[in-house]
């Protein structure tokens, strides 16, 4: 069996992704700084991040079957090029002294919006690229790659916010020009297959929430994991505020989402392992469980290591519930639907930022950072009791050859595993 290192093509997507994630996070660290530096408010913060996050939930459902439609090589070049572009106005403008906050919202709501259509394509052309029997590999790979940029970013974006406002966000969208440059490299022809005429979009992408709505485990996991995303996406903007709020500079700051950021990476480097020898029902349960128990413990804490060690214990069990998951839906969802259904997963479980980040904004101006954190466990908790008495996941069978589980009216599987959506239950912090 070739090893991922030896395909080319899937090295230089990967390369140039490293590149363009690392700078996603550390301009996503300096963010709130900004605003928090440019206005002193959390609403505004708050509104910042919901404007980010918008696009989930406005474009991913249009989104898939356009990403079936059209060359998924060319949406992920212009996405890469239209961030760029948007980034680099910030630091103009701060160096110039106009920055405001509709502009900060317009950037990234326009980055949002590339995230939204590069993350779809690329993951629908994953299976062009990747053989079917090193797909689990290229996943875990791609979880790697995602969890270890963001151990480095936070800690870089706080330690350039230090030394200019400006630096985080003109780092980024260089970042976002030189995956666009390595994209230009890919030799695939990433072309989705169609047959006969297209028809209206609005139907083509009913027909992903209908392949969701219609399988019942996967339907209780992505309303599971669209509420654990909206605490981790409050979560991420309240400790924050509750580090700074008790003497944390920018930078202690970053050192602190950087360590939070080291659990999901080594849980993304056993996430395979564990994937093989736990079953869906033991890892989605469990999952919820100890993230209940963990999170009313950062109301204890002002230290920001010690906020950051808690996180990491958060952040350890998210890419091992991702590799599980993915998995799951990778052998059963064709690739002629990929778009459609990741754009329907993306629609549910990343629609509900821009509610989370406001709502972490209004929870800090009227109950503060402790008063946030104990609303969000409470949610947990009652999240982990919704896992533990689902019926679909309590009746969930494994699927033949693994320990995943699979409900017993699961949709025919293809013959060979296919690309799936990114269902990611933790926000890869900060954002």
């Amino acid at each position: 069996m070739t090893p991922l290192r030896r395909n080319r093509d899937f090295t230089i997507l990967w390369t140039g992704q490293v590149i363009s994630t690392l700078g996603a996070r550390i301009s996503a660290t300096a963010t709130p700084l900004l605003v928090l530096a440019t206005t002193g408010s959390p609403l505004d913060a708050g509104l910042v991040g919901a404007a980010g996050t918008l696009p989930h939930l406005l474009a991913s459902l249009p989104a898939g079957p356009l990403v079936d439609r059209w060359n998924r090589h060319r949406i992920l070049l212009a996405s890469e090029l239209v961030a760029a572009v948007a980034l680099l106005t910030v630091p103009v403008a701060i160096w110039s002294g106009v920055l405001t906050v509709a502009q900060m919202c317009a950037v990234v709501f326009v980055q949002g919006l590339c995230l939204v259509f590069f993350e779809l394509a690329e993951h629908a052309a994953l299976p062009m690229v990747v053989p079917p029997s090193r797909l689990a590999t290229a996943f875990a790979a791609n979880e790697a790659r995602s969890r270890g940029v963001t151990l480095a970013g936070p800690a870089l974006g706080g330690f350039l916010f230090t030394l200019d406002r400006a630096l985080p966000f003109l780092f980024d969208g260089i970042s976002y020009l030189l995956a666009a440059v390595s994209i230009l490299f890919l030799r695939r022809d990433l072309r989705p297959q169609t047959h006969g005429p297209a028809e209206p979009l609005w139907t083509s992408a009913l027909t992903g929430l209908r392949y969701v709505w219609r399988n019942p485990l996967i339907r209780a996991s992505l309303l599971l994991i669209a509420v654990s995303n909206l605490v981790f996406q409050a979560l991420v903007l309240v400790l924050v505020v509750h580090a700074g709020d008790h003497g944390a500079t920018p930078a202690r700051i970053g050192l602190m989402l950087g360590l939070y950021s080291a659990g999901g990476l080594l849980g993304a480097l056993v996430a395979a392992r564990v994937h093989s020898r736990l079953s869906f029902r033991a890892v989605l349960i469990g999952t919820h469980w100890i993230w209940a128990a963990l999170l009313p413990l950062f109301a204890l804490t002002t230290d920001p290591w010690q906020i950051g060690a808690i996180g990491a214990l958060t952040a350890f069990v998210g890419p091992i519930w991702n590799v599980m998951i993915l998995t799951y839906t990778g052998v059963t969802v064709p690739n002629e639907l990929l778009g459609r259904v990741m754009s329907a997963a993306t629609t549910v479980t990343w629609g509900v930022m821009p509610i989370a980040s406001l709502g972490a904004g209004v929870l800090l101006t009227t109950v503060g950072p402790a008063g946030a954190i104990g609303t969000l466990s409470a949610i947990m908790l009652t999240t982990a009791i919704a896992a533990t008495i689902s019926p679909a996941i309590r009746r969930s069978n494994p699927l033949s050859g693994t320990r995943d589980a699979a409900p017993d009216h699961t949709p025919p599987a293809p013959p060979a595993p296919r690309d799936q959506p990114q269902l990611d239950p933790v926000p890869r912090p900060p954002g």
